[in-house]
């Protein structure tokens, strides 16, 4: 979750505009500049895996040694004892105890970093140290408990060799599948670096002495002219300005900005906040060269370089996997379930005005991508609004009698299932807005500022804003404030079970239609 409301921080940013002049007013960059083309020294991976972070690779890791270390000495035990040795409790013990030691150690050695997965030849040392240690451990305890004659000698010499093989082996495998994707762009942090001068050569240069920290670091941008700040920092290249970040975020894999500014610099970095507020990745504050040292517990590290959290991504690592699996699973179910409603709605569509039963509609997703929904169609073929210029009012001629039913119980948005399951739609989430949307004559974008911070997340069919009353029309900014504020409220407090509180409450919410036309 976000270290600082994005609410707050415009506030803020707006103050520190009246309070000290700037060479340039603070805006946020609008969607259609956003596509148009910006700094790009180096094309984006073809693929990339968002949901398989270096987190959840160490955790499937961890989970998959402990699996096969347990399998493997049960395993042995059956072929090598059974009918001999029967499977008693203790045996059981041991392997889960050799197991759970040997595991904690491969922790405490720093064997689960996605560095260790690249370095196979100095991990494989520390996994046959750990196996040995976690053995020796087990062993004595054995031997002070006097129960070391109770098990098999055999059983014991083999279970260790061959989960030492197994160990290695399964990382030996790892090492090359790791380091087949990195080469593709994957694993490591793609950082974007803010400031230029000597506090950013003195970071960067702190970062690539630092041993192994998992990050590359694509390129420097600074506000700043060129007779302040070169074009190149410690041999990496300016690529721009702060809304020449914004741009290449949106066509580039970017996990990561970090700060050289002093925090002195108060007007500059809010004003920089601000715009790059709206973007889903982790914002740092560099501390390495500040004279302020806090506690240790108060930054976190990029290897040994200490920063201040100021952004984290709404939704990382196994967020995204649980969230994706929650979307896809009861998306599925409520496909299912409702199926017999879709099809009624699609014949009463099809039987009561001529043309398709879906409609299509470009909207922005996830990072202000631009994705297409499904609709039942509620308008006229001849009068449809693909791009949502003109609001639908509650007399609109455009939309059929029953379009004009399936939009006040938003049964027009069923479709959208579809979307949920293909990956485009989350089933809660800020709902999507048309390209064209506008409230009071003005593009949304325009209407309130940190617009785009609601495209942080992956769009959904129903959200916070809807169950509280701000669903259908918005033709006053003031409505269209209060959905953004609800947006950003969600997206700050995610959680699953609030993701479930709100599917719960949303059948509720639908007899509310004051607003739904």
């Amino acid at each position: 979750m976000s270290a600082i409301d994005v609410r707050d921080l415009l506030k803020a940013a707006e103050q520190s505009d009246a309070l000290t002049p700037v060479p340039a007013p603070l805006t946020l960059d609008r969607a259609e500049d956003s596509r148009n083309a910006g700094p790009n020294p180096e094309p984006a991976p073809q693929t990339r895996n968002s949901w398989l972070s270096p987190v959840v690779l160490a955790g499937c890791v961890r989970l998959a040694e402990f699996c096969g270390l347990i399998l493997l000495g049960l395993g042995l035990h059956q072929a090598l004892l059974r009918g001999v040795v029967p499977m008693a409790p203790r045996y059981v013990t041991a392997v889960l105890a050799v197991t759970v030691a040997a595991l904690g150690l491969f922790q405490a050695s720093g064997s689960y970093r996605i560095g260790a997965f690249r370095d196979l030849s100095r991990t494989a040392v520390k996994l046959a140290t750990g196996w040995s240690v976690a053995f020796l451990m087990v062993a004595a305890a054995m031997v002070l408990g006097k129960i070391a004659d109770h098990y098999s000698r055999i059983w014991l010499l083999s279970y260790y060799m061959a989960g030492l093989g197994l160990l290695l082996g399964g990382r030996a495998v790892l090492s090359a599948f790791v380091r087949m994707q990195t080469a593709r762009g994957r694993f490591d942090r793609r950082t974007a670096i803010v400031g230029g001068g000597p506090a950013a050569e003195e970071l960067i240069r702190a970062l690539e002495t630092g041993g192994e920290n998992g990050i590359r670091i694509i390129g420097v941008f600074d506000d700043r002219g060129d007779d302040r700040s070169g074009a190149a920092v410690a041999g990496h290249p300016k690529l721009g300005n702060v809304s020449d970040l914004v741009t290449y975020a949106r066509h580039n894999p970017l996990d990561l900005v970090v700060f050289t500014l002093p925090i002195s610099a108060e007007t500059r970095i809010l004003q920089m906040l601000a715009k790059l507020s709206v973007l889903p990745v982790d914002i740092r504050l560099s501390a390495h060269a500040a004279k302020l040292r806090l506690r240790p517990r108060a930054y976190s590290y990029l290897g040994g370089v200490p920063l201040l959290d100021v952004f984290d991504k709404p939704l990382a690592d196994w967020d995204v996997i649980l969230k994706g699996a929650f979307d896809r699973l009861v998306g599925l179910l409520l496909l299912v379930g409702l199926s017999p409603v879709m099809l009624a709605v699609a014949i009463a569509v099809k039987l009561t005005s001529p043309g398709p039963v879906l409609f299509r509609q470009k909207r922005y997703g996830f990072n202000n991508e631009l994705i297409e929904i499904f609709k039942f169609r509620s308008m006229y073929v001849d009068r449809c609004d693909a791009g949502a210029s003109q609001l639908v009012t509650k007399t609109d001629a455009r939309v059929t009698p029953v379009g004009r039913f399936i939009r006040k119980t938003s049964l027009d948005e069923l479709p959208q299932l579809f979307n949920v399951i293909r990956g485009d739609l989350s089933l809660v989430g800020p709902r999507p807005h048309a390209i064209q949307a506008k409230a009071a004559n003005t593009l949304y974008d325009q209407v309130v500022d940190g617009y785009f911070a609601r495209h942080k997340v992956k769009p959904g069919i129903t959200g916070w804003a809807q169950i509280n009353g701000w669903r259908g029309e918005t033709d006053t900014s003031e409505k269209l404030q209060r959905r953004v504020e609800h947006d950003l409220h969600y997206i700050e407090n995610w959680s699953i079970l609030f993701d479930l509180k709100i599917l719960l409450t949303t059948p509720l919410a639908l007899f509310k239609t004051d607003n739904a036309y």
